[in-house]
């Protein structure tokens, strides 16, 4: 059984100006930047969207889909809702993180091939949190539970969305930095709780490549197959390094390209015997020609809103900022 896993920073999916969903504390840090910001524009967004979810897969769509930046369960069943015509029985997972801007991140899964982990009536869903200063977006752990045999597979997936190189990218380093080290020391406390041969999944935009410290020396991310399966270390072996030496991104800044969003998967996805196993070779940026600037650089048609302008090409909308990335399992 193959499964089709794909992650897509959203752009500031937030709901309307005048939401009664969000908090006192939440309007005061986004100010102004919601004005004009109406159920016609969020409408279009999803709109947006969802024209390309419904393209994952071969058409099929995606059987688990991370997403960042969406402000709450409300805009994130809305986007669940807009992929209805893929007939697929799909469910949410979200965890209400303290960001000050109200962002987290979350899944959309088929519950047709996974149910969330239970234990004492309670899912295995946790929120890490990552401070800077105050609480950032967290790092989301949900141990899934394949449905395709008898024996149900765990399968433990971490969606990431790490703090911002606002203010500069190495004034910030530390905060993503900090990140790494949460992400590997909860990577190593599950294969603790749940064992050594607990297939993990981390995935997300990291804000930062897979060459810089935050990913290599503290998430524990390497380039090497070798010493990710045979180390003693619970390393991650980030599976966007073949996609790098093509020179390609899935974010783009002053039209160079930076491969903020990756996948990362632990030893026991890599190894032959392991029961679910990442697939050589099938992790892909997903620039759909509609997606992409006209020019010399394959540049992401960013949709706005939040303060920026809404982009209008030729009559045409975009979409976000980054473009997603899939990868795929087999069970």
């Amino acid at each position: 059984m193959d499964y089709h896993i794909t992650f897509w920073n959203l752009e500031n999916l937030f709901d309307v100006e005048d939401s009664p969903r969000r908090t006192d504390k939440v309007q005061r840090a986004i100010g102004s930047d919601i004005k004009g910001w109406d159920q016609t524009e969020l409408d279009r967004k999803l709109r947006q969207l969802s024209s390309i979810i419904v393209q994952l897969n071969n058409g099929q769509g995606p059987d688990i889909l991370g997403v960042c930046e969406i402000e709450n369960s409300h805009v994130l069943n809305l986007l669940k809702d807009s992929i209805d015509s893929l007939g697929r029985n799909y469910a949410i997972v979200h965890d209400d993180s303290d960001d000050r801007r109200g962002i987290d991140v979350a899944f959309i899964y088929d519950a047709d091939l996974f149910t969330v982990e239970e234990e004492q009536g309670e899912n295995k869903i946790f929120g890490h949190f990552v401070m800077r200063r105050t609480a950032t977006r967290d790092i989301l752990q949900v141990n899934f539970l394949t449905k395709h045999s008898q024996e149900q597979q765990r399968l433990v997936l971490i969606a990431n969305h790490w703090p911002s190189r606002s203010g500069g990218q190495y004034e910030s380093n530390g905060y993503r930095q900090i990140a790494g080290e949460t992400l590997s020391y909860f990577h190593e406390r599950i294969r603790d709780i749940y064992g050594d041969d607990t297939p993990v999944l981390a995935m997300g935009d990291f804000n930062d490549e897979p060459f810089n410290e935050s990913l290599t020396r503290f998430a524990l991310s390497l380039r090497s197959r070798t010493r990710v399966v045979r180390g003693n270390i619970p390393y991650f072996l980030n599976l966007m390094w073949p996609l790098m030496d093509e020179g390609v991104g899935t974010f783009y800044f002053n039209n160079l390209p930076n491969m903020l969003d990756q996948f990362l998967a632990n030893e026991n996805m890599l190894k032959s015997n392991s029961p679910i196993q990442v697939l050589r070779d099938t992790v892909t940026i997903n620039n759909f020609p509609e997606m992409v600037k006209k020019g010399n650089y394959p540049v992401p048609k960013h949709y706005g809103g939040m303060g920026k302008k809404i982009q209008d090409y030729d009559n045409d909308f975009g979409y976000s900022d980054h473009y997603p990335i899939s990868v795929k399992l087999r069970e």
